[in-house]
């Protein structure tokens, strides 16, 4: 099998050779930045049908965690599209931080399409270091497809409990629906493993075979609700999801 996986990857860097090319050169990554956010804005429209109903289901209790005024004031971490407003509570108090400002005309969209939102600010920043946003700010903390894609998992975890609200005021909680690593000793898996070292290239330095869970379980929530799916996708090789919440 392993043996499999290097002949299947070897071709795979034959064929993408003039990317890696691009991408030695330090031209790819001006090229996917500027394409990517037209990708996903077809993307999110497809993977929103699908998920659409596991969406409602993950974000149907969002209010809980309102603070003392009752408006629930919600920092999304690589907003991308603004693909999630529609799910938000009405007069949900917005703020989204994206480390590419090519998603910010994309998101102005997003937010004329949602008026029951109350958008604040569009942040340049990766999530690792959102110096921005002050401590123990926000109510609520919503990351959907962005774990696969960060540099450091622990290191965006431990903003997001910086950011919280602190347990002293009934903790903040983090929202997440993250595409995973599959079964291992399954085709998908083997797939995943062959088609991983391009696949970051093409789709913004996005892994398809990070164990996100672990990463979760190792983060030190109060509590963490996590379900693991198989998600109604087109592609298969995303299909394995991760979706939850836990409080800080």
């Amino acid at each position: 099998m392993e043996l499999t996986i290097f002949i299947l990857r070897l071709a795979i860097y034959i064929l993408a050779f003039p990317i890696y090319l691009l991408n030695f050169l330090g031209l790819w990554s001006r090229i996917c930045k500027k394409c990517f956010p037209y990708f996903l804005a077809r993307f999110t429209v497809m993977y929103n049908e699908q998920m659409a109903s596991k969406k409602r289901e993950l974000f149907g209790n969002l209010q809980e965690f309102a603070g003392p005024s009752g408006k629930l004031s919600l920092l999304e971490v690589g907003c991308g599209t603004g693909a999630n407003f529609r799910f938000y509570p009405p007069g949900c108090r917005v703020t989204c931080i994206d480390p590419n400002p090519n998603f910010e005309k994309f998101l102005i969209k997003s937010i004329a399409e949602n008026r029951h939102l109350q958008f604040e600010r569009f942040v340049i920043a990766a999530g690792e270091n959102m110096h921005q946003v002050a401590d123990g700010s926000v109510d609520v903390v919503v990351c959907t497809l962005v774990l696969c894609s960060v540099k450091n998992q622990q290191q965006i975890l431990r903003e997001v409990c910086r950011v919280l609200r602190p347990v002293s005021e009934r903790g903040g909680a983090f929202y997440f629906m993250e595409h995973v690593a599959a079964e291992r000793s399954t085709w998908n898996s083997f797939w995943q493993q062959v088609l991983d070292p391009v696949w970051p290239l093409l789709f913004d330095g996005c892994s398809l075979t990070r164990e996100s869970w672990k990463t979760l379980e190792r983060a030190g929530f109060s509590k963490l609700k996590l379900q693991h799916i198989q998600a109604p996708l087109s592609w298969e090789m995303v299909r394995p999801h991760i979706y939850g919440y836990a409080v800080k």
